[in-house]
């Protein structure tokens, strides 16, 4: 049996007037998305308990196949996953955005799309400006990621951490053109990590990097804004719960170290960014090629979820049908070659365009092939999912449904 996971990361929302009082995914030509719900199911799922934040990190995590509610221990360690970075016991990951704020505005929770080369040169003065100070005893480390998205580790064993379980933050992303006033890190440890963002106001101030960046025209990296912090999760290998031995393609650390802790191997495409500019098709053609080695490959596009941070309806319409035409349909066509194949398309969680942000809610899900029966469904969008009779309140729950009766 061949497995295929496609999650256009927060593909559902709302309807808009500017599209006609229909839903990016109701508006999009998504030709392949329909016919596979035709020949399958249309499920809605919730992936993102309200108890726990609205974010990738808990609604993946679900979708994967993992209860948050037992395995969320933050969004910073897995990304550090990702990176190959091993937390002890007693060592706390944080992740580090660069961000512009100005007026008390969160202006752009990617610093202008900040390179990560850049990003390279901004945290290094950090490492040398705070990170080295003597009060925190070698324990700080500030981790270069992928443009605006970084990690800061504290290691416990030189110095206790100050944080718990109880330590609160606010995603830079849910912030967008909205102050900041009141949003800062609240709980045990919150001293330490505003002091951090203070200090990085006034280390890149003046920066080389900045300097450079406003001369193009381009937004400066004001600061960092930590958030996401938590220690290391343990999951059960996803081979041991669910059977098929995996492979993950995706931009997105978060992604990629989820996949690692579940056991998968990650496959990094050529030209996939993590933004609307992604190279659509060579994730198709590296998924296809995945299948000949892999039970199932897991194709991850971030670009949805960017356009909606931007409120740019038609750039997500876009971006799903680039997802359907070169990702979805040449799946599809790759998997009628095998005996046996089970697809499934969802997103992890809504973000809503009027508001820029992650939202708790049920999401869609199609899912198609060998052993499932046909429902009366015609087409994949969210008030039609919304009225599907199959349902997972715990989202977790439906890889169980899609695997079931296939393990080998």
């Amino acid at each position: 049996m061949k497995y295929v996971i496609v999650i256009p990361d927060g593909a559902a929302d709302e309807p808009q007037a500017a599209l006609g009082g229909r839903s990016p995914l109701e508006a999009a030509d998504t030709p392949a998305m329909d016919a596979l719900v035709r020949s399958g199911v249309l499920a809605r799922a919730c992936h993102t308990p309200p108890d726990l934040p609205a974010g990738s990190e808990v609604g993946n995590l679900s979708l994967l196949g993992y209860d948050p509610r037992t395995y969320f221990t933050g969004r910073a360690p897995l990304e550090a996953a990702a990176q190959g970075i091993a937390l002890g016991p007693a060592d706390w990951a944080v992740r580090c955005n660069l961000v512009t704020v100005q007026r008390q505005i969160m202006r752009d929770f990617t610093a202008d799309h900040i390179s990560t080369a850049e990003a390279v040169r901004l945290l290094g003065s950090l490492q040398t400006a705070l990170a080295a100070s003597p009060e925190y005893r070698g324990a700080l480390e500030f981790v270069p990621g992928v443009s605006y998205r970084n990690l800061l580790i504290w290691r416990g064993d030189r110095m206790p951490a100050p944080f718990s379980m109880e330590t609160r933050s606010r995603p830079p992303h849910d912030l967008t053109d909205q102050s900041i006033v009141g949003e800062f890190p609240r709980g045990p440890g919150c001293d330490v990590l505003v002091a951090l963002m203070e200090g990085s106001v006034e280390a890149f101030a003046d920066h080389p990097v900045n300097v450079v960046r406003s001369g193009y025209g381009k937004l400066p990296a004001t600061n960092i804004w930590l958030w996401g912090l938590g220690q290391a999760p343990a999951l059960r290998p996803f081979a041991e719960l669910y059977g098929p031995r995996g492979a993950m393609i995706t931009a997105v650390d978060l992604l990629r170290g989820l996949a690692a802790l579940a056991g998968w191997d990650r496959i990094v495409v050529p030209g996939a960014t993590g933004y609307t500019d992604t190279d659509y098709a060579a994730k198709g053609r590296y998924a296809i090629d995945a299948l000949r080695r892999y039970d199932l490959v897991c194709v991850h596009v971030e670009a949805p979820d960017e356009a909606s941070h931007e409120g740019d309806c038609h750039a997500k319409v876009k971006a799903l049908e680039a997802i359907d035409a070169q990702i979805v349909a040449p799946l599809r066509e790759a998997l009628a070659g095998y005996e046996a194949w089970r697809m499934m398309i969802s997103p992890d969680h809504p973000t809503f365009l009027r508001t820029k942000t992650h939202t708790h809610g049920d999401v869609p899900v199609a899912m198609a092939g060998t052993g499932i029966v046909p429902d009366a469904a015609q087409a994949y969008g969210d008030r039609l999912a919304a009225q599907a009779n199959l349902a997972f309140p715990e989202g977790w729950q439906a890889m169980e449904y899609f695997t079931r009766g296939a393990r080998s």
